[in-house]
């Protein structure tokens, strides 16, 4: 796996992840934040939503991105509110929806001894199911 070294936009995005999470925590209902960077520069934010059929933070920021149109994802970041400075990797169901509908997108998350740094989604999930190319 090719783990990419952090630039300045994304620990600007990390921050804009931790100011949404910080605008609207809730404990036991919304304690992770994201942000998610098109290559025009455009950021969207999201937080989870706990219930009996929730969504993790990376839907609900993915899906305010495609309500606005955007599309060309760069960079993805998650993080929660038990460990500030702790980058959390999607799970696998988000990794799905990543490559389906961000294919090539960096996520930014900790390597093994918590520094962060950034990955491609691919190397996240080998093998990943894909649609089937339209003719």
């Amino acid at each position: 796996m090719t783990l990419y070294e952090l630039e300045q936009e994304d620990f600007e995005l990390i921050e804009a992840a931790r100011a949404q999470l910080k605008q609207c925590y809730w404990a036991d209902h919304h304690t992770v934040g994201c942000a998610i960077r098109c290559r025009d520069g455009r950021i969207f934010t999201g937080v989870n939503v706990d219930g009996i059929h929730g969504s993790c933070a990376e839907f609900v920021a993915m899906g305010r991105a495609k309500a606005e149109g955007a599309a060309d994802f760069q960079t993805i970041v998650a993080v929660h509110e038990d460990a500030p400075n702790k980058l959390y990797a999607p799970c696998g169901n988000c990794r799905q929806m990543l490559v389906e509908y961000a294919p090539g997108i960096r996520v930014i998350l900790n390597d093994d001894s918590l520094r962060p740094v950034k990955a491609a989604i691919e190397d996240l999930l080998p093998f990943a199911w894909k649609t089937a190319e339209k003719d």
